[in-house]
């Protein structure tokens, strides 16, 4: 994929923290990122779906890339507002672990991206859909931009997000699950940051890389602020979602729009080896990261994260056995830090997904869709001159 030539670091803004290589969340060694982005205007002539605009898509994760589908991952998962869809949650709070896919699109699809997770796993992997399968699926929604019930996104959509899965960087911005997304009545999106943790002193000591991946469709403009700065309040950009009364007009009647509604979906990976527990842990520092940027979260937001441990491969599992073989029952074991030694884990949880949503912002671009709706991204100068920052051309 290829990541924006220009994220928030380049206009200026600071940030905490040591990023890993590519500063996504596929520093994490092993997750793959893959991505289909949907944007057309339909066309008139057609029928059904094709004949609506489309401004949406599917991102997919693979937790230990394509080869480690159904080895289990220690897992925790975290709440701020439920107002949103994170399927398979039940099961990763059951057992404390996942072992499939984890795919992002928009609300009104999780039903088709869970049946193409099935249908890729089956094709992929089959003695792994021979048992049972929970896919992991969230949702935000963008039916300001996109046709939302025009169902764009199938389930073959998302076996080619999971197909394109790979490391390196990850595409920001308006892509995959994020095109059609806004986020603090700014254009919002897909966006990424890692960092990396030290653990220990001299020769012993142990390097673990934290990373994050949001789809940001949250917030107010008035609350946004990076570094400190009330960017928000301060721009001059147009921010229709929230000025107009467009959803009155799509059918609610004397009902308008809220500011601050849509959703944030957070997956937080890492290699540090971890208890389920401690993974929970890491879920639920992503509030304080989102806070960063302004939000106080708001009551019509979905706003539910999930946070994995890359070590351990062979433990936590769950699978049908032979009752009857002889000897002793089987035992797993499961290496993890102290909970003592986790604070730098939870401290640089909460500076990825700073920067992850400072770049979901950067990265985005203006984008009108459906019934001339439009949203206007972040303006870089604004941002600039917040920081004092030089202007950065992107090569080509």
């Amino acid at each position: 994929m290829t990541q924006s030539p220009i994220r928030a670091r380049d206009l200026g803004v600071p940030f905490d923290g040591t990023p890993g290589e590519f500063n996504a969340i596929t520093d994490v060694p092993g997750v793959e990122v893959g991505m289909v982005t949907l944007v057309h205007d339909g066309d008139p002539a057609a029928s059904g779906s094709a004949s609506k605009p489309a401004r949406t898509g599917v991102t997919a994760i693979l937790p230990r890339g394509r080869d480690g589908v159904g080895v289990p991952c220690a897992a925790g998962t975290y709440s701020l507002n439920g107002n949103g869809e994170l399927t398979g949650r039940t099961w990763i709070d059951e057992v404390g672990a996942l072992s499939l896919p984890i795919a992002i699109t928009n609300s009104h699809s999780v039903g088709a991206v869970h049946q193409g997770v099935d249908e890729w796993v089956h094709r992929t992997h089959p003695e792994v859909s021979a048992q049972w399968m929970l896919p992991i699926v969230g949702e935000t929604w963008d039916g300001y931009l996109n046709e939302i019930n025009a169902q764009h996104v199938t389930a073959a959509h998302a076996g080619e997000a999971l197909d394109a899965a790979a490391g390196g960087p990850v595409a920001e911005g308006n892509v995959g699950g994020g095109t059609g997304m806004n986020c603090y009545g700014f254009k919002g999106g897909t966006g990424t940051a890692s960092r990396v943790v030290r653990d220990g002193t001299g020769d012993g000591a142990a390097q673990y890389a934290v990373g994050a991946l949001v789809q940001a469709n949250f917030g107010e403009r008035s609350e946004l602020r990076l570094a400190g700065r009330l960017l928000g309040r301060e721009s001059t950009a147009p921010k229709p979602i929230e000025d107009t009364d467009w959803f009155e007009r799509d059918g609610e009647r004397a009902r308008r729009s809220r500011p601050g509604a849509g959703s944030v979906i957070v997956v937080i990976a890492t290699d540090a080896p971890l208890l389920p527990g401690q993974c929970e842990a890491l879920a639920r520092r992503v509030p304080l990261g989102l806070a960063r940027t302004g939000t106080a979260g708001s009551h019509f937001s979905g706003d539910i994260f999930l946070a994995f441990s890359t070590a351990n491969p062979g433990s936590i599992t769950s699978r049908f056995t032979d009752l009857d073989a002889a000897g002793p029952l089987p035992v797993e074991r499961l290496e993890f830090l102290p909970w003592g030694r986790i604070d730098q884990l939870c401290t640089a949880t909460v500076e990825a997904v700073e920067e992850a949503v400072a770049n979901a912002l950067v990265a985005a671009r203006d984008m009108v869709g459906r019934e001339g709706h439009a949203s206007y991204a972040l303006p870089h100068d604004e941002v600039r001159a917040a920081f004092d920052a030089p202007a950065v051309h992107a090569a080509g």
